[in-house]
């Protein structure tokens, strides 16, 4: 039996709550009671007593006399541990308060699936820098197995391998070594060294035997031993033995990649009609996954239960397909099996990792072995995360420029060093060299075109060909940008159009509004000021609503001010001018903005761009001011007398007066010709010929006018100050002669004609199969038409990661983003990639429960 413990604890709470004016009888009953429970306690309790083992083995209680002849006044009543010394204390639980306040209001904790993800995603392509398998956790080693086994051996190809070995007769690595070894054999460009990548994933640690990690850790680097007959050191690496360690290695990989050997596989024979249930399940995740995608929506909902009204845009849309098709109905959500339902956030996640990871390799394949040239840019996402963006830029081997958005990335800090090494990571996973570099392409920031430390200074350091362009349309937004703004006034035209309430309409249900200047968005200014000048009544109206009923004296004061801002004539004069000049360089502002856009041709829409402002400057003023005053005539704006020395005092009468000047003077002098040499000025100090030596020679090969500009010595020159590595001695010996002979071919040949650019000729060259004859002219122009016009293509991407990471989706993780953009971006890859592949790509990534 056990010890009565409830009526000593009440006895002892009851004694607790006594106070002073207790009376003795009553003390007295209690001490009876509480003695009789003790004497109960002790009478049932188990000898030996196991749970109070200092406690004695017999008590010896007094009778009821002797306790109450005995009691004092007041009576001290033994507490409980004096009866029990070896009880434990009472434990003190803090409250839920004390508890609630402890913990931080917000602790993101990645679950197992982000840290296994983010392992993956880290891992290193260089078999010279990537850290031994047995230090991996053994949990995650057959994931990262996989991992490399996907990409295979890495086997990256230069034009050049360093030389290592004997001064006398170094040796270096050679190309044709992977053909014959292709299963195995990888190089490691930082280490000079080759690595076995079966014998690497399937190593169980150090043997201690001397060479035996050569092939996993230190790397092998005796080339001399490699071309030595039967005693090769790649095949005494393999073995005779069919038991040796890399055959074992080899086997051990086989049987990973086998999966139909696996023996979940063998155990689980299923038809083929469970088959083709379990591809139709995927496929319709697949399917919503990448539609959903391409529309930038979100994946998830607030509740995704059975019970939940709106389940979320995935399910609710593959319950959609379900109801349009019986076949689908039967196996998709609660059709499905229930370990198979492949509906997940994680499953989701993977499912547009493989369709990014495809069109990263498509983007891969696309460059194959040319030259590429890279865009960088950073922003800031809706996170207030720093963000980097990379675009490849390269000709396809149809002779077109592509530029491809590639990869975002998180960086910590936009220093150049944070900004290389994040490119080099990139670059390296995908097995594309620095080496091959040939452009970068940036906007004007210190930290990217600085001269020393800047980013185009660190990849110079590594290739001293990947040439830095300035972004073309950053230069041309920063030369409209520098003085007008400021000395003409245009200050007010951007006051006025940041009055939202300036709505008017044509026709029975048109609404127009003014649009506004951005200072990113190029050309926006000339929309702006064309748009003013169509809707000018109305804001005259709007002003003059303000300055009459605003509800402030700032509102009435602003409306009042502009309103007389825009009836003044030297306003309306400097309107029109604007307009006439951002007109003219609106056009080279979009040309830059083409994806397409080569050097050669942006230079010339330059130098066009500056021939018609200097016509401008010097036959546009009758024209422009018989607009002016036609504008004015009919919106009843006072028109100056030109002749008049004595004008208002807004017009500068003082400053007339004292040089003595007319009014037609000061408008054409100070005003049009002022605001026209600004803007010649800053054209050619942004796009000085100087200073661009590399695009002044690639334009000798500019095929426009039928080859007028082609200059055989100008070319032989860029190839030999510019590309000597891309050109052997013998080529740069041959390449003059083969220019005299496509120069007399390509005049002669009608598919030649009417050529305007570099591209059309590149491209006309593949299509007409001679760029197998003309071999060094095809490279020489690939090679130009690598170099970077602009950066806007990497402005678009941050314009999709507004429209991809909004507020209510701000917690993106990094590589759930850079998966989301690369399927939003580049659609049409996206769309052309069959959902065959992904399923296959997904049942070889890690065992499955069903067969596919």
């Amino acid at each position: 039996m056990k010890m009565k413990d409830g009526k000593i604890n009440q006895f002892f709470k009851r004694k607790a709550c006594d106070d002073a004016s207790t009376s003795e009888p009553v003390k007295v009953a209690r001490i009876k009671e509480a003695v009789t429970s003790i004497k109960e306690a002790v009478t049932f309790m188990p000898q030996p007593v196991e749970r109070f083992p200092s406690m004695p083995q017999r008590v010896e209680v007094p009778s009821i006399e002797e306790v109450t002849t005995a009691i004092p006044r007041q009576v001290e009543v033994p507490s409980i541990e004096e009866h029990f010394p070896s009880m434990p204390q009472p434990v003190e639980v803090p409250s839920i308060e004390e508890v609630t306040t402890a913990i931080p209001q917000q602790v993101e904790v990645p679950s197992i699936e982000e840290v296994e993800v983010d392992i993956l995603n880290s891992l290193e392509r260089d078999p010279g820098k990537r850290p031994p398998i047995w230090k991996y956790p053994p949990n995650q080693v057959d994931q990262i197995r996989r991992a490399y086994m996907k990409w295979g051996p890495y086997q990256i190809r230069l034009d050049e391998y360093p030389l290592s070995g004997n001064k006398n007769h170094p040796r270096r690595f050679q190309e044709t070594w992977y053909e014959i070894f292709y299963s195995w054999l990888e190089y490691s460009p930082s280490k000079d060294a080759a690595y076995c990548l079966p014998c690497y994933l399937f190593s169980k640690g150090p043997s201690g035997n001397c060479g035996s990690d050569a092939f996993i850790t230190t790397g092998f680097r005796g080339w001399k031993r490699v071309r030595d007959g039967k005693n090769c050191a790649f095949l005494k690496h393999i073995g005779k033995d069919l038991r040796s360690a890399h055959n074992n290695a080899m086997e051990a990989y086989q049987d990973l990649l086998n999966k139909e050997a696996h023996i979940e596989n063998v155990l689980q024979k299923q038809s083929s009609s469970q088959r083709k249930k379990n591809r139709l399940c995927l496929k319709a995740s697949i399917d919503t996954v990448r539609w959903l995608t391409l529309q930038a929506c979100a994946l998830r909902g607030h509740r995704e239960s059975s019970k939940s009204k709106n389940r979320g845009n995935f399910l609710e849309l593959v319950k959609l397909l379900a109801s349009y098709n019986d076949e689908v109905a039967k196996a998709v959500l609660n059709n499905a099996q229930q370990n198979a339902k492949y509906t997940s956030p994680k499953i989701q996640k993977k499912l547009l990792e493989i369709i990014a990871s495809r069109v990263r390799k498509h983007i891969r394949e696309e460059i194959g072995d040319s030259k590429f040239c890279i865009l960088v840019d950073e922003a800031r996402d809706e996170a207030n995360k720093e963000q980097m963006a990379l675009v490849l830029r390269f000709v396809d081997k149809f002779g077109l420029i592509q530029e491809r958005f590639f990869d975002v990335a998180h960086v910590k800090d936009t220093t150049a060093l944070t900004l290389k090494k994040k490119v080099c990571d990139i670059l390296s996973r995908h097995k594309l060299d620095v080496s091959n570099l040939r452009g970068q392409g940036y906007d004007g920031a210190s930290n990217m075109r600085g001269e020393w430390n800047g980013l185009q200074a660190l990849f110079m350091k590594d290739c001293p060909y990947a040439y830095y362009v300035h972004c073309f349309a950053h230069r041309l937004q920063l030369a409209l940008r520098h003085d007008e703004l400021q000395e003409a006034q245009l200050r007010e035209i951007e006051h006025l159009l940041e009055i939202d309430e300036i709505i008017t309409g044509k026709g029975q249900n048109q609404i127009g509004t003014l649009k506004r200047a951005a200072s990113t968005r190029w050309g926006s200014h000339f929309n702006s000021i064309c748009s003013l000048m169509n809707m000018y009544e109305a804001a005259c109206r709007v002003l003059t609503t303000l300055s009459e009923e605003g509800g402030s004296y700032n509102t009435s004061g602003d409306g009042h001010s502009g309103y007389n801002h825009l009836k003044r004539f030297d306003f309306i004069l400097i309107m029109h001018l604007m307009k006439e000049i951002m007109g003219i360089t609106d056009v080279l502002c979009q040309a830059l903005q083409q994806q397409t856009q080569d050097v050669v041709n942006a230079m010339n829409l330059v130098r066009l761009t500056k021939s018609l402002i200097q016509e401008l400057r010097e036959n546009g003023w009758d024209k422009l001011y018989v607009n002016v005053t036609s504008y004015c005539v009919l919106h009843d704006i006072e028109i100056p007398d030109l002749d008049d020395t004595r004008a208002p005092t807004r017009y500068g009468r003082s400053r007339l007066l004292k040089n003595k000047v007319t009014l037609e003077h000061y408008f054409k002098v100070e005003i049009f010709y002022a605001i026209i040499d600004q803007q010649l000025q800053e054209l050619n100090n942004r796009f000085s010929e100087q200073a661009m030596e590399l695009l002044t020679l690639s334009g000798a090969l500019n095929p426009k006018g039928n080859f007028k500009a082609f200059d055989v010595d100008t070319i032989c020159t860029l190839v030999e100050k510019f590309y000597p590595l891309d050109f052997n001695e013998q080529e740069k010996i041959t390449l003059p002669y083969q220019l005299r002979h496509f120069v007399v071919d390509a005049r002669q040949s009608p598919d030649f004609k009417n050529l305007s650019t570099i591209q059309n000729l590149c491209s006309c060259l593949v299509a007409t199969d001679k760029n197998k004859i003309y071999f060094l002219i095809d490279r020489l122009l690939r090679l130009v038409m690598t170099l970077p016009v602009s950066t806007a293509t990497t402005e678009r991407s941050f314009s999709a990661m507004k429209i991809i990471k909004t507020k209510l989706r701000n917690k993106m993780k990094g590589r759930f983003l850079a998966d989301s953009m690369t399927v939003f971006i580049e659609r049409e890859i996206s769309a052309s990639i069959s959902s065959d592949c992904i399923i296959d790509d997904f049942a070889s990534l890690d065992t499955r429960r069903v067969l596919f």
